[in-house]
């Protein structure tokens, strides 16, 4: 499975942001649960403005039991 192209252009986005010291942290609320999230977010400027482009918040409880590895056969398992 390939990770598409604006997928590849946000991370290289945050990893500019990254070497740049230009990341933060917020506490935000869930649009759709208004359950605390803790966002990674960009950090620019405009004029005297910041701006914070969220990225994706940190995954609650053990990540490792929230993710799995993709699988090879993914496109067979999602057609049964």
């Amino acid at each position: 499975m390939s990770i598409p192209d604006h997928a590849r252009a946000n991370f290289q986005t945050l990893l500019h942001a990254a070497a740049d010291g230009n990341l933060a942290l917020m506490e935000c609320a869930d649009a759709a649960t208004g359950e605390t999230r803790y966002v990674i977010c960009a950090v620019g400027r405009d004029g005297a403005d910041f701006l914070f482009t969220p990225f994706g918040h940190l995954a609650d409880g053990n990540p490792y039991d929230a993710y799995v590895p993709p699988s090879e056969n993914l496109s067979d398992e999602s057609a049964s």
